[in-house]
């Protein structure tokens, strides 16, 4: 019986209960598999879920596992890479006696040809809080076998850390913070702190929506580039009116000098500039022409 997580709270064992098409009584293997949403649970109507055969009951989370749920798909949804798609707690046939989801994957987007369904996860995330690492590890071995490529958990309680699974050790391997997950499905590398700090995960997300070409982030872009570029002009043209004085050898006290180049209204120092190239006193160029 798996041990009880915070998502998992008060498993009740009941009889498997297999049902399904015949399809879905094959004997699990590559190419043998039941259909992706050929269900033994009903989704959305109840909380139970199928692991090795036994019929659990999800129940709510507590804050540990629920916060860093939430905090998972805001940094996993920007990440996305286009032809795929991002969901939470999809529930997903693994096998002749698995019916389970994963806290939060990545598949393709539109229908598998070999199936007629949808895809099959491609990366699944799980978070790991009270659950024992036997039970994470089962759901990693069901997933594997699947298909699924890469599965990856986030342990949030104590030696708080991610990790991927391995099919070659069976066990899982600890990812370092600063490194990062490469795959297809993500249109970036993900830095794995990302998924345990805050901090980290905002600054993923915005680099994220920068590398997408988010519409409201390339306008702010445009409009900062525009205004560097105004202010640029405006410096340039302050520094030309000096530097005309100067030739001229009209003199130019360090107020009026810092009033003409802090200026940024190019009509004003247009006319400056004319002015300057007439100037036969420093009062004829003043900030209040």
């Amino acid at each position: 019986m798996p041990a009880m997580d915070e998502k998992h709270t008060g498993y009740h064992l009941k009889a498997p209960g297999l049902s399904g098409s015949g399809a879905s009584m094959r004997l699990p293997g590559r190419g043998s598999f039941p259909g992706l949403d050929d269900h033994l649970v009903e989704p959305e109507v109840t909380r139970d879920e199928i692991i090795g055969g036994q019929r659990v009951v999800a129940m709510p989370a507590q804050p540990p596992h629920a916060i860093r749920h939430s905090k998972l798909s805001y940094v996993l949804e920007p990440q996305v890479a286009p032809g795929y798609t991002g969901a939470a707690d999809l529930l997903t046939r693994h096998g002749l006696k698995e019916d389970f989801a994963s806290d939060a994957c990545v598949f393709k987007d539109g229908v598998d040809p070999a199936t007629g369904g949808r895809y099959l996860e491609e990366i699944a995330f799980e978070v790991v809080s009270e659950q024992s690492e036997q039970y994470a590890t089962e759901k990693a071995v069901k997933m594997h076998h699947r298909g699924v490529r890469r599965i990856f958990s986030v342990w949030v309680k104590g030696d708080q850390r991610v990790c991927e699974w391995s099919p070659e050790t069976r066990s899982w391997r600890r990812l370092e913070v600063d490194s990062r997950i490469e795959d297809p499905c993500l249109m970036r590398p993900l830095v794995v702190g990302a998924l345990l700090d805050a901090a980290v995960a905002d600054n993923e997300v915005a680099e994220a929506l920068v590398a997408k070409g988010n519409p409201v982030i390339r306008k702010r872009e445009d409009a900062a580039r525009n205004e560097g570029e105004a202010q640029g002009v405006a410096r340039g043209r302050a520094e030309d009116i000096l530097k005309i004085l100067e030739l001229r050898g009209v003199p130019v006290g360090e107020a009026q000098r810092q009033e003409i180049l802090r200026c940024r209204d190019l009509e004003r120092l247009d006319r400056w500039f004319g002015q300057a190239l007439v100037a036969v006193s420093a009062s004829e160029v003043t900030p209040e022409s």
